[in-house]
């Protein structure tokens, strides 16, 4: 029988091999044995038979060694060298892992984030910080945070996942085809207030919010094209049968002993799988949630978020590509991972479009809007300069970064970022009176320049303040300013009959995922009260008064009680209070860059933003 088997794969190498060959004469009987070309000797005949039989033969052992089962006598050094890597390619294939990045790919990503003299340190913190919502309940909508360094990145995820919890609750069971098309939308014009009952948020819809947001900001990474997904080749396919803590346990276990200290670390342990549609991505993303929420997940959502981006791209977003992402001697994110994962680019600066230096020399900013915005301490100290695609987002929620840290500003209204009525009719009113000023930005225009300026505003004074204006032959800018400012808003003017003058009041949010003491929830115990270790969560009252009347504002500020707060809860009235001084620390500077002037005020401890 093995003869037999030999003789049959001999003929079949021999057709094979004479394929290329010229068609040869039909012949009046079929050929019982294989016949070599003409050209070939004796000799060269019986040596490729030789070479043909040895093939044969070495195809049979490989097919027995398949079918038998593992020796338990089989050698360490059998066990060694490339049969152990083709069985960990393979298992990797079975599990579907993903692909292996070549050693080039692995170098660059490595010295891209981390260069080259990057500390143990600064690993070891980018290697031990998961993607988990806090276990606390009051902040148990929020991402915590273990180690220093992965704050940009856990801070900017959190912000997509509070999009999606606080103004699509009713879409968190939907997995949309078209989601790229979708991440620009929003909801109509119209007034929308999130519910504050953070702590009724299920496990499962926050679960869906996360890789909702993971998947967006993969896609915006990859231009609504594409979104790569890295994942680890130690992690088996024990978590696919396995729930809860299980996974957990699992995950553990394959992770322990694991580091990642050089380029070659990485590419033993990565795989990445590529994806075109938003709905494969997502339930790829539902699938290793797990992983992600590992000691190694928010370095492998920021290598999917670079590898979507796509490396060359990376470094073509950057002013300088020779300085690591990863920034030392501390290890934070830098500003380029941030805007990446904000913006879909990897650009350094924070001002919107580009900045021409001269001689072909350019800064580059943000070019886009975005979804959700970014607010800095540093705009506050005039060292930068926040745009208007970054302070004005879709949704009114914020990442706030300091000298060393990145936390999360939100409100629940949408309408915080509506531009007042009264500063909307102030900015029609001074240009139209501007577009008559001839006399160079002197503030003053001719009577017939100011009976055009009422005509095209719609303003309708009454005789005797129209004459008192026009007495002197022009008009000043400030006189006529005060007359509007005294003119009920139905004869075109900007008397408001609430007394606000155009103040906005509002509540604001703040998120510090970092797990640290928070004397506010303390807990008692036999040896007195403790600190509970968690993030902190904190509400602001923010009142915004009217642009043009700063002066008058703080002299009422600080003397006179107002009515803002009539209509709060009686908890949220000892906040609202106008007369109340503003209360310092560097969160409200950073809201001070959005809403100048912003009085700010809270209950208990100043919110931290290191």
């Amino acid at each position: 029988m093995a003869d037999q088997q030999e003789e049959e794969d001999l003929r079949m190498a021999l057709r094979m091999s004479m394929q290329n060959s010229p068609p040869e004469p039909k012949r009046s009987k079929p050929r019982d044995t294989a016949i070599l070309p003409a050209t070939t000797t004796p000799e060269e005949s019986r040596q490729l038979q030789r070479e043909l039989m040895a093939a044969a033969a070495e195809k049979r052992m490989l097919a027995a060694a398949k079918s038998a089962p593992p020796s338990s006598s089989q050698s360490k050094n059998e066990r060694s060298g490339d049969f152990e890597m083709k069985e960990a390619e393979k298992k990797a294939k079975e599990v579907n892992l993903g692909n292996e990045l070549s050693d080039k790919e692995a170098h660059q990503l490595f010295a891209m984030v981390f260069g080259t003299g990057v500390s143990k340190d600064i690993l070891a913190q980018w290697s031990n910080q998961g993607i988990r919502f806090s276990p606390d309940p009051e902040t148990s909508m929020g991402l915590v945070q273990h180690e220093g360094g992965p704050c940009g990145v856990l801070a900017t995820i959190q912000a997509f996942v509070l999009k999606h919890l606080l103004f699509f609750p009713d879409e968190l069971g939907k997995v949309v085809a078209n989601m790229p098309q979708n991440l620009n939308s929003r909801r109509s014009k119209s007034q929308y207030v999130a519910s504050n009952n953070f702590s009724a948020f299920t496990e499962d819809a926050k679960a869906r919010a996360l890789v909702k947001s993971m998947s967006e900001m993969l896609f915006l990474c990859g231009n609504n094209k594409r979104a790569v997904i890295a994942t680890l080749s130690v992690i088996s396919n024990g978590i696919e049968g396995s729930e809860g803590s299980s996974k957990d346990v699992i995950i553990a276990q394959a992770l322990e002993g694991l580091s990642i200290e050089s380029a070659s670390d990485l590419q033993k342990v990565l795989r990445v799988d590529r994806y075109t549609s938003p709905t494969s991505a997502f339930k790829r993303l539902e699938a290793m949630i797990p992983i992600f929420q590992s000691r190694m997940g928010a370095l492998l959502f920021l290598i999917s978020a670079l590898l979507s981006r796509g490396l060359d791209c990376v470094q073509a977003d950057r002013d300088d590509p020779s300085q690591p992402l990863v920034t030392a001697p501390f290890g934070h994110a830098s500003q380029e991972i941030v805007n990446l994962l904000l913006c879909g680019q990897a650009v350094p600066n924070v001002f919107d479009g580009r900045m021409d230096l001269g001689g072909g020399m350019f800064l580059k900013g943000i070019s886009t809007s975005v979804e959700v915005g970014f607010l800095t301490l540093l705009e506050s100290l005039n060292f930068c300069k926040v745009g208007q695609n970054l302070k004005c987002p879709r949704w009114p929620i914020w990442v706030v970064g300091s000298e060393s840290h990145y936390t999360v500003l939100f409100a629940l209204d949408t309408a915080v970022q509506d531009e007042n009525e009264l500063e909307e009719r102030e900015s029609q009113i001074r240009k139209a009176f501007d577009a008559q000023d001839q006399s160079g930005g002197g503030g003053f225009i001719s009577v017939e320049a100011f009976h055009q300026v009422l005509r095209e505003t719609s303003i309708r004074l009454p005789s005797e303040k129209l004459d008192s204006l026009c007495n002197s032959g022009f008009i000043v800018w400030s006189e006529f300013w005060q007359v509007i400012l005294d003119l009920d808003k139905n004869l075109g003017g900007l008397k408001d009959s609430t007394g606000q003058m155009g103040r906005k009041i509002f509540d604001l949010y703040h998120f510090n995922g970092i797990a640290k003491s928070d004397l506010n929830g303390s807990q008692a115990t036999a040896e007195g009260e403790t600190p509970v270790q968690r993030p902190r969560l904190t509400k602001l009252r923010v009142s915004v008064p009217p642009r043009w009347t700063p002066e008058e504002f703080m002299a009422d500020a600080a003397v006179a009680p107002g009515n803002a707060g009539s209509e709060s809860s009686q908890k949220d009235a000892e906040v609202a209070k106008p007369e109340q001084p503003h209360q310092h620390a560097p969160l409200a500077e950073c809201i001070r860059t959005r809403w100048p002037r912003a009085v700010c005020n809270w209950i208990g401890d100043p919110p931290s933003i290191v």
